[in-house]
């Protein structure tokens, strides 16, 4: 213990370390304290959708009920749906900041109204939020160089390294304690913010047993990767230009090579051009005769193919029948959307394999459910919740049921997961 006390002193005397830790500390518990209250906005503004989805029915049901349109009611209805962030999103916002959290569908078409929103904000999405995940991927290496990279060429430039390797044992358990010492104390400057906010966000205990594992094997790596440079017996300014050449090329030359390998590789459209697509097809059907569109929707949909026939003027079920056949139309395109970015996130997770930086930055986003899995479950929701506002409206529309200012309530309500 009286050891390891000494190697503290010595180590608190070095007025670098004591930045580097005091800096670490800061930029730690400043993520933590950006995300909580990123994540405590998101909350709120999701807490604020039942209130005003109420004032907004309540206005409608009044104006319907006069006529007891039921597509009236399906037209300007609009019915809210919101993906609640995970206790663990303070640390890894990830995709909950460039793509929607909040989106009030109709029971019109679909896929328009998924990627409606779809709008990056590219200064955002270019260097990602500043979150804890971005201060240990990005940040943390820097700090490893700064605490590590003259922890033996220091020693030898101050004339001591022989002294040091003539003690027992060559010394080894000397550097043992220095390596665990500056390792322990870094880990606890990163570590210490997360835990605290994990604590306050209601992390379950095994998500963040897991992030703190997963630092550790981080960090290990980098201090691995410094110890390594030093054997080379170069300067320590040698040592750190070296280490950082490497950390420039490691998270961030290399994760966006295979970034733009990935994309070329597995192209993907944009969301925007699924919305074009459905719309075009949505156009077409008011220059086509209604019965085509009629065929076209009874065909996939047989339960409403005994309702009457359309009637010569305008009628409701048409309009949403041909929005229906829109979605239809582009299946095919969604599927290969989906299928695209599901074949990039896997490939992206083989990479993180290689790349600690990238296998980090997506197990965290991983377990912050915050990433292109959770956006796609989070549209798998909708979906579901919207073919059930569907057959609710369609229950009326199509069997010419009235719908009054009491069946509003009757309307299916959206399910968080």
């Amino acid at each position: 213990m009286n050891l390891i006390r000494q190697e503290l002193r010595l180590l608190l005397r070095a007025r670098m370390a004591l930045v580097a830790l005091g800096l670490v500390l800061l930029l730690s518990a400043a993520s933590v304290v950006a995300g909580m209250i990123e994540i405590a906005h998101q909350r709120a503004v999701i807490a604020r959708i039942a209130p005003q989805q109420a004032e907004d029915i309540a206005a409608i049901a009044k104006w319907v009920d006069h006529e007891k349109d039921a597509g009236s009611a399906a037209y300007y209805s609009f019915h809210p749906t919101w993906d609640s962030p995970a206790p663990l999103a303070f640390a890894a916002i990830g995709l909950r900041d460039v793509s929607p959290y909040i989106l009030r569908v109709r029971a019109l078409g679909l896929e328009a109204q998924l990627y409606d929103g779809e709008a990056f904000n590219p200064e955002l999405a270019l260097p990602g939020r500043f979150d804890f995940a971005f201060v240990l991927v990005y940040l943390a290496p820097l700090f490893v160089i700064a605490l590590f990279h003259d922890l033996v060429s220091g020693e030898r430039e101050a004339g001591r390294l022989r002294m040091l390797n003539a003690l027992p044992a060559r010394g080894q358990h000397l550097w043992l304690r220095r390596v665990a010492l500056r390792f322990g104390l870094l880990y606890l400057a990163i570590a210490s913010p997360l835990l605290v906010g994990a604590l306050m966000s209601g992390v379950a205990f095994l998500s963040t047993l897991t992030v703190l594992g997963l630092m550790i094997g981080y960090l290990a790596f980098w201090i691995g990767v410094t110890l390594l440079i030093g054997r080379f017996a170069w300067s320590s300014v040698a040592n750190a230009a070296t280490l950082a050449g490497l950390w420039l090329v490691i998270t961030l030359v290399l994760p966006t090579i295979a970034h733009v390998a990935i994309n070329q590789a597995i192209p993907v459209g944009e969301g925007v051009e699924l919305t074009l697509a459905q719309r075009e097809a949505v156009n077409r059907a008011w220059d086509i005769p209604r019965e085509d569109t009629m065929r076209a929707f009874y065909a996939t949909n047989p339960d409403w193919a005994s309702s009457p026939p359309l009637p010569q003027s305008f009628h409701y079920k048409w309009y949403f029948a041909f929005h229906q056949v829109g979605d239809e139309k582009v299946a095919p395109q969604v599927a290969a959307y989906r299928n695209g970015l599901k074949a990039r996130d896997r490939v992206a997770h083989a990479v993180g394999w290689v790349l600690p930086s990238v296998g980090v930055q997506g197990l965290l986003a991983r377990l912050a459910n915050s990433d292109v899995q959770a956006q796609l479950a989070y549209q798998d929701r909708i979906r579901a919740y919207h073919a059930a506002l569907r057959r609710f409206y369609y229950g009326y529309l199509f069997t010419d049921r009235p719908f009054g200012k009491e069946d509003f309530d009757r309307a299916p309500r959206f399910e968080d997961s």
